[in-house]
């Protein structure tokens, strides 16, 4: 399986990519440095998700993933993402390719255990 249309935007028009000033928290789903990886920087304000940025390495799909979260969470309680599951952003990627979809669950991970930067 290719790319979905809606995955294939997210790799060739990627949204919110890269660590940016202000971030507050961060989280990361993978190991960097040993395989693939997913790091979520995010500025949270109250409870709320205010922006979110992301890095990755793997493929393309990975890129997809991400992009596709952090666009998700920019916007909602973090309340609101604790209920993203991998299976959501799939849904809403039209698919990965087969084998890849572990990306969606990385990107998800990093979401879900986000730690300040800087603790009080």
């Amino acid at each position: 399986m290719l790319l979905s249309p809606r995955a294939a935007q997210h790799v060739h028009s990627p949204r919110n990519a890269g660590r940016f000033e202000g971030a507050t928290h961060v989280g990361i789903g993978g190991v960097p440095g040993d395989g693939p990886y997913v790091r979520m920087w995010l500025r949270v304000e109250g409870q709320t998700v205010r922006r979110a940025g992301y890095e990755c390495n793997g493929c393309p799909s990975s890129i997809a993933a991400a992009s596709m979260a952090a666009g998700l969470a920019t916007g909602r309680t973090l309340s609101q993402i604790a209920l993203l599951e991998p299976c959501d952003l799939l849904l809403l990627l039209g698919g990965l390719p087969e084998g890849k979809e572990e990306y969606a669950d990385l990107a998800v991970q990093a979401l879900l255990h986000p730690v300040p930067l800087h603790r009080p």
